[in-house]
């Protein structure tokens, strides 16, 4: 007998939220995975995403207790259902980072190199995710240039890494063929390359519309050319981390193919636990590569192999021989000795020297100069080691994103500690009535005693000097707390 019942709500909600694949894409699914694992491939598609996160252990956040760790990344963590994170100030003060758990696994590629990488390049970075996992992952002293060629996502990708708040890093936004001319500078390349977005179905639906067999041909083919244009920026005997979060062999196996064979690689092997749920080559080839699929694995789709440039590199240029080259100004990068007002800024522990592009000033890393001289010259820098200061008007102020550098000195500025609501305002960037006894003057703004920013103490008010850019825009804000990251109180955890 038929059941003519009137679905639940939440049965109603179920089938309008159920991801409707395309056939095309389902016949594809079915080639690579036979009917029975495409099945369940589909059926994992209409369940709810995890939730994951890495906590920022340098700016002394850890995971709260009892959460369920990422297996193959040694920071991240599962979380039961997704809060509000727009309404945690932690998350704009760069306590900690919503990733989604699969693309973690690049852990797995820097544990496999045989050395330390002194020169690293995140060359399709926004909006941060891999970024930040890479500064996290790598010993203090290796430079991280994150690179986005698109101006507005490459300012999101700045605000994040700014937020992250290590000092050896550069952000830059230029073309992949604008490092084909540091030839062999880099030891590290990640190329998570822009593709048609498969493994995201059930969270980006417009990746879901925009998709076609057609479109599949055209990002493998733009894969190619990026990788042709960067290619000759990594030294031989270098290692490439290619990346994408979609499925088919067109993007992922054919691909690393091409590169072994049309621009001199092999794949490296990596030291996959069995339990992980992580398949291998779809396509029967050799080349070690790793799909993560959401019927095997607790994450969306993603796709990974670490290879080694066996091809020799051109020539790498010298800082002497650079000609500088700015797409959105004229102005030349300078490099100084810091002042004693701009020092004590910052901690001491670092011997530090200042780089100056346009109207804004950057703390370098003594011990990196060269390096910085070098890029600040041959490619379009936004953000560099500490921001420091920036000129607004006739008068130089402290730059808005140095409070949450984990370089500043702790007695840089007076602290004012605000509540969440206050907290919450001054994301917003709304003003603020400072607690009684607050020095007038420049103050760091704090919650929970780590800091979120800058504020102006007239007395009786404060200019919020919170970026207008970064700022919470929407007034809503849903009430709850933070128990998921803490903050690390034994020195030892």
């Amino acid at each position: 007998m038929l059941n003519f019942a009137q679905p639940t709500p939440q049965r109603l909600s179920k089938i309008s939220n159920m991801v409707q694949l395309p056939k095309a894409f389902i016949q594809a699914m079915t080639g690579l995975l036979g009917p029975a694992d495409c099945q369940a491939f589909s059926d994992a598609l209409q369940e709810d995403a995890a939730v994951s996160f890495r906590p920022n252990g340098r700016k002394g956040f850890r995971a709260a207790d009892g959460l369920s760790p990422v297996a193959w990344s040694s920071l991240g963590y599962y979380l039961s259902g997704r809060p509000a994170f727009t309404y945690d100030p932690l998350l704009h003060a760069g306590a900690y980072y919503v990733q989604e758990a699969s693309s973690m696994a690049i852990e797995q590629a820097l544990q496999a190199l045989s050395s330390v990488p002194r020169r690293v390049l995140d060359l399709c970075a926004s909006p941060g995710g891999k970024s930040t996992l890479l500064r996290s992952l790598l010993p203090d002293g290796t430079l991280l240039v994150s690179n986005e060629p698109l101006t507005q996502r490459a300012q999101v990708l700045a605000e994040n890494m700014q937020k992250w708040g290590h000092p050896d890093c550069l952000v830059t936004t230029d073309y992949p063929r604008d490092f084909g001319a540091l030839g062999g500078y880099f030891d590290l390349i990640a190329v998570d390359a822009p593709c048609s977005g498969e493994g995201m179905f059930r969270k980006d639906n417009p990746a879901l519309d925009l998709w076609s067999p057609a479109n599949v041909r055209t990002c493998a083919q733009r894969q190619r050319e990026i990788l042709s244009d960067v290619w000759p920026a990594l030294r031989e005997g270098g290692h490439l981390v290619y990346s994408t979060c979609t499925y088919n062999l067109e993007e992922n196996e054919l691909n690393v193919d091409w590169i072994c064979r049309h621009l001199g690689a092999e794949t490296i092997a990596l030291d996959i636990d069995p339990s992980w749920g992580i398949i291998g080559n779809l396509a029967r080839q050799p080349h070690h590569v790793y799909h993560f699929m959401p019927h095997k694995t607790r994450g969306e789709g993603f796709f990974f192999a670490l290879l080694r440039k066996t091809s020799p590199a051109p020539d790498a240029v010298r800082p002497g021989k650079v000609k500088a080259k700015f797409r959105n100004t004229s102005s030349v990068p300078i490099i100084t000795k810091l002042t004693p007002d701009l020092q004590r800024l910052l901690k001491s522990d670092v011997q530090w020297q200042a780089l100056t592009v346009a109207d804004e000033t950057y703390a370098i890393p003594a011990s990196m100069i060269d390096d910085f001289r070098l890029l600040a010259g041959r490619l379009n820098v936004i953000s560099a080691g500490v921001p420091l200061t920036v000129i607004r008007g006739h008068k130089v102020q402290p730059h808005p994103a140095l409070p949450l550098s984990i370089a500043m000195g702790d007695n840089a500025f007076p602290r004012a500690e605000i509540s969440k609501s206050q907290a919450l305002d001054y994301l917003r960037h709304q003003t603020l009535t400072l607690p009684s006894g607050t020095p007038r003057g420049y103050v760091v703004i704090t919650y929970q005693d780590t800091p979120l920013g800058l504020a102006n103490n007239l007395g009786s008010r404060a200019n919020n000097l919170y970026p207008m850019s970064w700022r919470i825009r929407s007034g809503y804000t849903q009430e709850w707390d933070n128990k998921f990251c803490t903050r690390i109180t034994d020195t030892k955890s």
